[in-house]
């Protein structure tokens, strides 16, 4: 690959605009919730999903229903989409404000980390 298709492709990435916001893995037996902030949905989903397939998740409860249940027993769910226009921008204040939010909305919630 040449130098000018590498700069695009690096441009490219850099001008995403990645989903931010809540995220939720819900066990249907317990209805427990376990929540996270992301700031790329689909990655933050990918990762836990590794980690738990491998037993590498750090959030032992977590771990322990999804080897009991499986990811079929869990509701992968998006709670709260952070709408922004400026890939670069921080947007950690907010997205905290709406996972505090998103606590509250669910006693049986936790955070996944």
């Amino acid at each position: 690959m040449d130098i000018k298709r590498k700069k695009e492709l690096l441009e490219e990435w850099r001008n995403r605009h990645p989903e931010m916001g809540v995220i939720s893995f819900k066990c249907k037996e317990t209805n427990e919730s376990f929540l996270e902030i992301s700031k790329d949905i689909k990655a933050t989903f990918n990762s836990n999903i590794f980690q738990l397939s491998v037993g590498m998740h750090p959030n032992k409860r977590l771990a322990e229903l999804w080897n009991k249940y499986g990811k079929e027993g869990f509701e992968l769910l998006v709670l709260k989409i952070l709408k922004y226009e400026n890939p670069t921008d921080d947007y950690t204040e907010k997205l905290e404000k709406m996972y505090e939010q998103c606590l509250l909305n669910d006693e049986k919630a936790r955070r996944i980390k």
